[in-house]
């Protein structure tokens, strides 16, 4: 057995101590060679394959420096895709990851000399969202794929489109209840004593003696017009309650016009609940309670963080107050918050859905509370029992 063979104890505590990753100011990308320590690397720069390798770069510096740029941003750019594609990272976090192939493009041989050069161009040419905080660079990835633009503009077409039909349904609801409100505002509709129709048999005398009887047409005055109207409040077809009702009425039962309306404004609240409550809550922009007694050990349990993006309608992306950290967790694990008298407030689920509102008041028996809808179409609107799992107050 040779004195440099494979299995020999030097070769092998050579290949030990090359094992991992070495020092970057040792590293060679042109002959792709580590060397362990400052001696080694000025052996190699001194070897007559390193100098052939220098007189091909010397040739053409600035074609090896650029491909070597592209290769590194290449690489860094899929790594981050492939492993943090959705979230919020810090940039040390990926360069580590990265780096951890022996084999990967060193940052010695770009146009870049430090991690931070290298996150700034990425912010300055739109490939990846970046921030600088206290704890350091964090960066967030920019998905510019035909497949993923398409899923995108498909979503955001789908959102704007059901929000468009929420507002038609408001609006028609809203217009039936402006012209019942004109009808019962014109005088003589809901009239308690009608005038009895005329007799519908009338007796002549005939000079022979005998007595006829001639049947007239009854006048119909105004039973007919008042059915008119409202009938002419539910032409749409859409409130079948609230029609039958009003006919019950005409037909004889005497039921004031107020309770129509209040009857009315029932079916529009059924209707609104029925279709706005989900069985997901969680939004961006408000300010919810980590409940995950897993995440108890590294301080999060019942720690308050801001929800900056929701991940396929259950999980959120909690930046937490505190430590400003960002953990996904799903909707299970979190909780609402609710802020003093007077904060803001979202309604997060039922019929208001979406809306912001001011908080008034809390009935802790009942765990409700009472708020006042602002700056939407139900500006104004006061809703006096809204259970505490539909509001959560908004981040400042």
């Amino acid at each position: 057995m040779g004195k440099n063979d494979f299995l020999t104890p030097k070769a092998i505590a050579n290949r030990i101590k090359a094992k991992g990753l070495q020092k970057l100011k040792w590293y060679c990308q042109m002959c792709e060679k580590q060397c362990r320590d400052e001696n080694g690397f000025k052996c190699h720069c001194m070897s007559e394959s390193h100098q052939r390798q220098m007189y091909v770069f010397g040739q053409n510096p600035d074609r090896f420096v650029d491909g070597y740029s592209q290769e590194f941003e290449n690489s860094f750019l899929e790594h981050i895709k492939r492993t943090h594609r959705f979230s919020r990272v810090a940039a040390t976090v990926v360069y580590n990851e990265y780096i951890a192939d022996r084999h990967h493009i060193h940052m010695n041989s770009t146009q870049w000399a430090t991690l931070t050069e290298f996150i700034k161009y990425l912010g300055r040419t739109g490939k990846c969202k970046v921030d600088e905080t206290p704890k350091g660079w964090f960066i967030t990835f920019i998905d510019r794929e035909p497949e993923t633009l398409l899923k995108e503009s498909l979503k955001n077409k789908r959102v704007r489109s059901d929000l468009a039909e929420e507002e038609r349904h408001e609006r028609e609801i809203q217009g039936q209840i402006e012209r019942a409100e004109k009808l019962v505002a014109q005088p003589g509709v809901n009239s308690s004593s009608p005038e009895p129709p005329p007799d519908l048999t009338k007796a002549e005398s005939i000079p022979n003696g005998k007595i006829a009887f001639s049947f007239s047409k009854p006048v119909l005055t105004s039973e007919p017009t008042e059915k008119r109207k409202f009938e002419s409040v539910f032409e749409d077809g859409e409130n079948d309650i609230g029609a039958s009702k009003v006919r019950k009425d005409i037909n004889g039962q005497k039921v004031s016009d107020s309770a129509v309306l209040e009857e009315l404004m029932k079916d529009q609240e059924r209707a609104k609940e029925k279709m706005n409550r989900k069985d997901y809550w969680v939004c961006e922009g408000i300010v919810v309670k980590v409940m995950s007694k897993a995440l108890a050990e590294k301080g999060y349990y019942k720690q308050k963080g801001v929800v900056v993006k929701v991940i396929g309608k259950y999980v959120g992306e909690i930046k937490m107050i505190e430590s400003g950290h960002v953990l996904r967790v799903d909707q299970e694990e979190l909780e609402t918050v609710i802020p003093q008298i007077g904060g803001l407030v979202r309604i997060v689920n039922g019929a208001y859905r979406g809306c912001n509102a001011r908080l008034l008041a809390i009935d802790t028996a009942k765990y409700c509370a009472k708020v006042q809808i602002e700056k939407s179409i139900y500006d104004g609107r006061l809703l006096r029992a809204i259970e505490y799992e539909d509001i959560c107050k908004i981040a400042q």
